[in-house]
């Protein structure tokens, strides 16, 4: 990640997470930024609409690992608000900072909803890590409607995860799940 600028860090400020809930918010503000390029997350810099950039996508990530929140594991709200923000970017350019993100952020819900122990969120969703040092790699470990929950948000859509879909594919795969306790899992494309 590149370094805040003093913008960018006052704008964290105002946005400071206190718990999930106000951390999915912050992640809806983001969201509006993207979709209109105006509002507090793109003020002081040029932001064209339905755009996201590395600095929208650092943000994302200072907000997910804020300290209020970074034992948790990442709640359905946050997950969805970041789903929300990619449906809403029609361009990028932020060299896939926020495809790792959010297939981190993704893996770190989905394991935990499904009993499964998670690093904190500094750990798991740095650039840094590899996601395969942590995620889980069988679908038995995964409750099978965290698969359905996440398929469904990935069907269909204009732009695909590379990601997380790799991840997805490689846990149902690694499963042999029948498509019937999965349906339209392969819907979840590889554009």
């Amino acid at each position: 990640m590149s370094a805040p600028s003093t913008k960018a860090n006052e704008l964290f400020a105002a946005l400071q997470p206190s718990c999930r809930k106000t951390a999915a918010h912050a992640l809806t503000i983001v969201r509006d930024g993207v979709i209109t390029g105006e509002g507090p997350t793109t003020k002081g810099r040029i932001h064209f609409s339905r755009t996201l950039d590395a600095d929208d996508a650092t943000l994302c990530a200072r907000i997910l690992t804020a300290s209020a929140v970074e034992h948790q594991p990442v709640s359905r709200a946050e997950a969805e608000a970041l789903f929300e923000i990619n449906d809403a970017a029609a361009e990028r350019s932020d060299n896939g900072q926020f495809d790792d993100l959010l297939a981190k952020a993704v893996a770190h819900h989905a394991a935990s909803e499904s009993g499964l122990p998670v690093p904190p969120r500094t750990v798991a969703l740095s650039p840094d890590t590899d996601i395969a040092s942590w995620a889980p790699a069988h679908a038995r470990q995964i409750d099978t409607q965290m698969l359905e929950w996440i398929a469904g948000q990935m069907r269909g859509k204009r732009r695909s995860n590379h990601t997380l879909a790799a991840m997805v594919a490689t846990v149902v795969g690694a499963a042999a799940l029948p498509l019937s306790q999965l349906p339209n899992v392969f819907d979840i494309g590889m554009m």
